[in-house]
């Protein structure tokens, strides 16, 4: 496996870099009553310095320190905190980005629905898009040589859950940041799960 990259940080100002501008759909996440973790800051979206051989526009995460990086070239990438597969359900590779969405439809994989029966309503006509949508604001889907992998780069309906590992194999981000990262991937994109 290849060695991974030298990483550089160095301080930003936020407003050098201000977040995507929400789309006119966006809606507030939901507040609840029951107090949850949240992310640490190290978990905050930062500019990196960040060594690579990918082109600029490759999506590079490191699901053991639950990092997605957007390469942007010149050394740099935008780092976002990441939750990712819980044990058993990881898994490595390269793919592409073959479709996005915004306020995706969510439809739970059938093994998904053996674990947690109740979702089964779900399988044939789905759940809209919208604040109690696991898939959160945008999803990215993620495609191997053509074929859907039924794994996505999602928003969440669970913050509290950046930094863990909680998901079924795909990558969870805050809304926020998946808005941005929505806006900066291109479809055909380059995605490497290591």
């Amino acid at each position: 496996m290849a060695k991974p990259p030298k990483l550089r940080f160095r301080p930003f100002e936020q407003a050098a870099f201000p977040q995507a501008a929400p789309s006119p759909r966006a809606r507030p996440a939901q507040t609840s009553p029951v107090a949850r973790p949240t992310p640490g800051p190290e978990f905050d979206r930062q500019i990196v310095e960040y060594e690579t051989t990918e082109a600029p526009g490759t999506i590079i995460i490191d699901t053991g320190a639950k990092f997605l990086y957007y390469v942007q070239g010149g050394g740099e990438a935008i780092r976002y905190g990441v939750g990712v597969g819980k044990e058993g359900f990881g898994w490595t590779g390269t793919v592409a980005i073959g479709a996005m969405r915004e306020w995706p439809k969510w439809f739970p994989p059938a093994e998904m629905v053996g674990r947690r029966p109740e979702l089964a309503e779900y399988m044939k006509v789905g759940m809209s898009g919208g604040e109690q949508n696991p898939l959160g604001a945008r999803a990215l889907y993620l495609h191997d040589n053509g074929r859907d992998t039924l794994f996505r780069i999602h928003g969440t309906n669970e913050p509290w859950s950046i930094g863990l590992n909680v998901s079924s194999g795909c990558i969870r981000m805050l809304n926020e940041n998946v808005i941005e990262l929505y806006t900066l991937a291109k479809l055909g994109a380059k995605v490497i799960v290591a």
